[in-house]
């Protein structure tokens, strides 16, 4: 009688399954799956993606620029998630890293989304984003008017530095598509009032 030790549960398989489904569903790109969850093949995730999006998976290379997080629109956004990020970190226990991205990733959408705000940051830059800050590239600052953190380099001295949203640019959201999304965003609330 011979007996076999499977590698691993169908529990497990399931579950890993189930975590790339979620990830697929917020918006991850193959590298982000298949260095997140390595026990699933590459093959059985593009299938898993082109059922999960009706398409195949997009091609091409990863935003790999630091700069990106610290221009002004995107560091807020970034900033909003790397604070949601750094408190489920430091308050939830037993979740791993895949887990603290998508629960901050979701809350981060649907905060902005709450408020009519089309995001500016995708699963693949939350999670680069993740992994510049674990390689101590990118870190939270505090700022010194608000005393709130925001996404700073992390060689960058800190004695002074002011967020975005204490110190805009000059220029921030003057567009005219800006301008025509806050008549539209007021229009909807006076709508939303009445």
């Amino acid at each position: 009688m011979t007996t076999t030790t499977p590698s691993k549960s169908l529990a497990d398989e399931a579950a890993q399954v189930m975590r790339a489904i979620t990830l697929i569903k917020l918006g991850a790109r193959m590298q982000v799956l298949e260095s997140e969850i390595p026990t699933i093949s590459r093959e059985r995730l593009i299938r898993l993606y082109r059922e999960v999006k009706g398409a195949s998976p997009p091609k091409g290379m990863l935003p790999f620029s630091e700069d990106w997080y610290l221009t002004w629109a995107p560091n807020i956004h970034t900033s909003m998630f790397a604070n949601v990020y750094a408190f489920l970190e430091a308050n939830s226990k037993g979740l791993d890293r895949v887990d603290l991205l998508t629960r901050a990733y979701s809350l981060y959408a649907e905060h902005f989304d709450m408020i009519g705000e089309p995001l500016q940051m995708d699963l693949t830059r939350a999670w680069t984003f993740i992994r510049f800050k674990d390689a101590g590239i990118l870190r939270l600052a505090g700022c010194t008017r608000c005393r709130g953190k925001f996404v700073a380099h992390a060689h960058e001295p800190s004695h002074s530095m002011v967020c975005g949203i204490c110190q805009p640019p000059s220029r921030a959201g003057k567009t005219k598509a800006a301008a025509k999304a806050a008549l539209e965003r007021d229009a909807a609330l006076q709508a939303k009032a009445a």
